[in-house]
């Protein structure tokens, strides 16, 4: 029995990970709560533990005193020189060790209880420092069971939960596949740590390809950033610190051999692998790939671009239902609005015509405005006086008159529309009048017209004599 106690011991120690010295104190502290239980909450014990026999051993602290006035705390000096210790003197504290076969049921049930919540609480507590650290990394598990859309996966000593919204839309999986996922966040909750996975997070492009590229393991090739449409297509920046390795092309391996592992890996997700480059306009033009662009607009306040593409290559810049340049937006931190090129030639004419049309603007002005950002004359008559000080080309005295213009141009288009508006609203009030009073003149005119046709028949029916209406009888 004794030599048992040693080897659960030793065998806890190993299964869970957990240090003997904490399992032990977990021992000697739940069997000092199933003595308070038993004797009282008012006495003072303490347990501890003996290796050389296997045994938690059990004792109770007394003081020695001359006169004993509470049996269960305190002890007579002669008796303590006699039983326990002749060197003792009065005020010691003696450990008198009690037997732990005298516990009863109830107690032994609740130190059971104490020693296994402590074992589960410091187990819990080293799957977390464990895992804490490994955020942002993948994992393999096994698919253990399924909760409402859910997947929960086996890691080996934990469960970590897949969320339906961190799952790929057409990926499946059945109990007992083997999966590889992202972990996303490694928290501490009442019930243990919790770990969520995740099979959409653009780390998990990375950390596929650090596993497949060397170079990226090793620094040579650094990852500047990746976005992506889960199953359906992603993208990756990549850039060299070394001016002989081309990024892409070790990203690609050879016959792309290392592409094709991460595509495999995703499940068909189609890889775009862009070469990142510090000049903002150029790398946008990349991440557009396989569009090829012709011009490009940058507005800095608003970190846009706005990007040209030949008139047949626009649908391909956008890509199905706007992918392409929505992963391009993600992956370059830019809006990006993409145009074809006779659109953009039309909305030009359109703009200049616009700036010409304001009293003062000549050709010159209006383009030099429209280069600045401005597309109308509305944009102009909501300047700001120093941006257009600002423009090259039109000279400061020049500045003020050419707003003050534009402001003035803006009220009357505003004011005529208001006319417009207010005319095409009483020549449709007008027409639904006319249109009401036509019915009732027409049921009239139809009511008169059928009066006067009986009344006419009438009259051109000639009276018939006696003889006549005796005839037709017969």
């Amino acid at each position: 029995m004794q030599q048992d106690l040693n080897r659960v011991i030793e065998q806890v120690t190993k299964e869970k990970g957990i240090d003997k010295e904490i399992l032990v104190e977990a021992i000697e502290s739940a069997m000092v709560s199933a003595a308070k239980k038993t004797f009282g909450a008012d006495r003072t014990f303490e347990a501890q533990y003996n290796s050389d026999i296997g045994e938690i051993e059990l004792f109770e602290a007394k003081i020695v005193v001359d006169d004993v006035a509470d049996p269960e705390t305190e002890i007579d000096l002669d008796e303590a020189r006699e039983s326990l210790d002749p060197d003792v003197e009065l005020g010691d504290e003696l450990l008198m060790k009690i037997d732990a076969q005298v516990f009863g049921r109830i107690a032994a049930q609740a130190a059971k209880q104490n020693i296994v919540q402590r074992v589960r609480d410091v187990e819990r507590e080293i799957i977390y420092n464990e895992f804490k650290d490994r955020q942002g990394e993948l994992v393999h598990g096994i698919v253990q069971r399924f909760e409402k859309n859910n997947l929960i996966v086996n890691l080996g000593r934990t469960n970590a939960i897949l969320p339906e919204k961190e799952q790929v839309p057409r990926e499946r999986y059945r109990q007992g596949d083997r999966i590889r996922a992202y972990i996303v966040s490694v928290e501490m909750t009442s019930r243990g740590p919790q770990i969520v996975l995740s099979r959409t997070h653009p780390g998990m492009l990375i950390k596929l390809f650090e596993q497949e590229v060397p170079e990226i393991y090793e620094g040579i090739v650094e990852v500047k950033g990746a976005a992506r449409e889960p199953g359906g297509r992603a993208k990756i920046a990549v850039a060299s610190n070394d001016p002989d390795v081309d990024p892409v092309g070790a990203c690609v391996g050879m016959k792309g051999t290392r592409v094709q592992s991460v595509v495999q890996e995703l499940r068909g997700e189609k890889i775009d692998i862009v070469h990142w480059i510090p000049e903002q306009a150029e790398y946008v033009c990349r991440a557009l790939a396989p569009a090829k662009v012709t011009k490009i607009f940058l507005d800095d306040d608003a970190h846009s671009m706005e990007v040209i593409v030949p008139d047949e290559q626009l649908s391909l810049a956008i890509g199905r239902k706007g992918q392409n340049v929505r992963l391009a937006s993600r992956l370059t931190g830019w809006g990006i609005d993409a145009r074809s090129e006779s659109e953009a030639e039309e909305e030009s004419r359109q703009a200049r015509q616009s700036l010409s049309a304001v009293p003062g603007v000549s050709e010159v002005m209006a383009e030099l405005l429209y280069q600045s950002g401005f597309k109308s004359a509305e944009d102009l008559a909501e300047a700001d006086p120093s941006t257009i000080h600002e423009i090259t080309g039109i000279e400061p005295e020049k500045a003020a008159a050419i707003l003050e213009a534009g402001m003035t141009h803006v009220e009357e288009l505003r004011e005529q529309a208001a006319r417009e508006a207010e005319e095409a609203a009483r020549a449709a009030e007008a027409g639904e009048e006319a249109g009401e009073e036509a019915p009732e003149a027409g049921a009239d005119a139809a009511a008169d017209g059928a009066g006067e046709g009986e009344t006419a028949q009438q009259d051109a029916e000639p009276a018939q004599t006696p003889e006549q209406r005796a005839e037709h009888t017969e």
